[in-house]
């Protein structure tokens, strides 16, 4: 599976790509980007996942990508715990109900 998190500028979210790696099967791609880079990869991606400081931008998203790509925003208290088991979980919820 391949999973966008998209954030402000891609930094803090970097963190919780790791923690999400060190239990992703080897098959799994995972890649934090800013919103602008976000906006223009979207649809190379299975799932995207949005900081919850960046939910505003789910619409923005939603278009670029045509209701292509499930999108949801990561709830604060995963993303503020860098839960890597709880984001990796909540994309393979996102993917398997698409």
């Amino acid at each position: 599976m391949k999973i966008l998190l998209v954030c402000s500028a891609g930094m803090s979210t970097s963190i919780l790509v790791k923690k999400m790696q060190e239990i992703a099967g080897p098959e799994d791609v995972i890649e934090a980007q800013a919103l602008s880079k976000g906006i223009e990869t979207i649809n190379d991606w299975d799932v995207c996942l949005v900081g919850p400081q960046m939910k505003f931008a789910i619409p923005q998203l939603e278009k670029a990508t045509n209701g292509k790509v499930p999108i949801t925003d990561i709830p604060t208290h995963i993303y503020g715990l860098v839960d890597g088991k709880g984001t990796l979980e909540l994309a393979k919820k996102l993917y398997e109900g698409k």
